[in-house]
């Protein structure tokens, strides 16, 4: 059985008083990065741009993948290198929240500030070419799958059709993999439909039932259902995982896999953004087994904090929620969840010893780059470990994503203007643990 979040709310709330604090956030410490080099005396595209470009935006600026344009010629950066430089210089892109941490992340697509330096230098320049001979290859056109041909792919059973205008919209669609026996997914990759409109997207699992009878409901049109975003209106059983722009299919370390039992059912919840005019979309989703056994099963743990009450007008309510680790666990990624008003979200492993490690520690939370952190080695917590979580939100009228006029009090709930502090964390465990099996 996969984690349900309210063993972990039961297991917060064992530490006592401790367990949720609200108060004015300390000023993050800045975690220092490598003292950079004297820029070269010239900046070219092919020896220095080119190399970065290729490695940290082609993955989604090039043929076949969700960006608008591809970045993967001298001719395709020159013209944009204003833009390029601006937008690297605010952070704004490429797309990766964190801050540096005392771990290192498999997927980590964040520019060093040496690099943020070459672009801008670069383009002040004047954009020059050097010599063409010296820069990289550049990136392929995206494959269909990642990973190669998954081990089943199921999908969304037919077309669906989005309007053309309004706000986004939160798609379910309920998916039957019609398994004969008990399979361990070690990775899932996601093909969307329309890139035009596919925001992201996330594979919840669902023992229940329930959510078939909401595909039948009121709310429910070619094959899917609506809710208004965070969740898909029935608690989950678990997760696979889930895709967003710059995200590219992964696995777990060999070995590892989320059980999927006969019955199971997927529930493949997209995040629309309308395009101006109506779309249609039909997403896959990719799966890869092991071929025996797991011998390290893995679940998704939600670490929710449902008690959150955020007053309106305060523009920085700070919330610090402590969660025990009663059994060895082996962390492989953790991924931050807030709405609207979050302003900034830290975990940190506390172990047993009293040593300290930030697992991740988005200071500037952004609702639209919802990010899956994975670690390029699996981390173990020993039994007696704790994860402290801290989050700081904004409900003020100043927030330029505040979603009521005027702000007003809120607390945890599926709707987008409602909120959430939830970490979700891929992990093993070693022994029982609540309601794990």
């Amino acid at each position: 059985m996969l984690v349900d979040y309210r063993m972990w709310v039961v297991a917060g709330a064992a530490v006592g008083a401790g367990y949720l604090a609200v108060s004015r956030p300390k000023q993050a410490e800045p975690v220092p990065e490598p003292v950079p080099t004297p820029l070269p005396a010239k900046v070219t595209f092919a020896e220095h741009v080119a190399p970065i470009i290729y490695k940290k935006c082609a993955t989604c600026h090039r043929a076949g993948e969700v960006a608008p344009f591809s970045l993967t010629s001298y001719e395709d950066v020159r013209k944009r290198a204003d833009m390029v430089a601006l937008v690297t210089g605010s952070r704004q892109m490429p797309p990766w929240k964190t801050r540096p941490t005392d771990v290192s992340y498999q997927n980590d697509n964040h520019l060093s500030e040496q690099e943020v330096a070459l672009i801008k230098n670069w383009a002040d320049a004047g954009a020059p070419l050097g010599d063409a001979k010296k820069a990289p290859t550049p990136p392929p056109p995206a494959k269909d799958w990642a990973m190669g041909t998954p081990d089943l792919v199921v999908g969304m059973s037919k077309p669906f059709k989005l309007g053309a205008e309004g706000v986004d919209e939160y798609w379910n669609f309920v998916i039957d993999p019609q398994l004969k026996e008990t399979v361990y997914v070690n990775g899932i990759d996601v093909k969307p439909g329309n890139k035009r409109v596919v925001h992201h997207v996330i594979a919840f699992l669902d023992k229940s039932g329930r959510s078939e009878r909401l595909a039948h409901g009121p709310k429910a049109r070619d094959g899917g259902y609506l809710t208004t975003g965070g969740g898909i209106g029935v608690m989950p059983s678990g997760s696979l995982g889930g895709w967003a722009p710059g995200v590219s299919g992964g696995r777990l370390p060999e070995g590892a896999g989320y059980r999927l039992d006969p019955g199971t059912k997927i529930v493949l919840q997209v995040h629309y953004n309308k395009s101006g005019k109506p779309e249609i979309d039909q997403t896959k989703l990719g799966l890869y087994f092991l071929k025996q056994p797991a011998t390290t099963p893995a679940r998704i743990a939600w670490l929710a904090n449902p008690f959150i009450n955020i007053p309106a007008g305060d523009n920085a309510v700070h919330f610090r929620q402590t969660v025990p680790v009663p059994v060895d666990a082996t962390v492989y990624s953790v991924m931050p969840h807030m709405h609207k008003l979050g302003k900034a979200m830290k975990a940190t492993a506390v172990f047993p010893d009293g040593s300290k490690k930030v697992l991740v520690d988005v200071d500037d939370w952004d609702f639209n780059w919802q990010l899956v952190y994975t670690f390029r080695e699996p981390l173990h917590l020993p039994k007696g470990s704790k994860v402290v979580i801290e989050a700081t939100y904004d409900n003020s009228s100043d927030n330029p994503h505040q979603p009521s006029d005027p702000p007003r009090n809120v607390r945890w709930g599926e709707a987008t203007n409602d909120e959430m502090m939830l970490l979700v964390v891929s992990a093993s465990f070693k022994g029982r643990w609540g309601f794990i099996d």
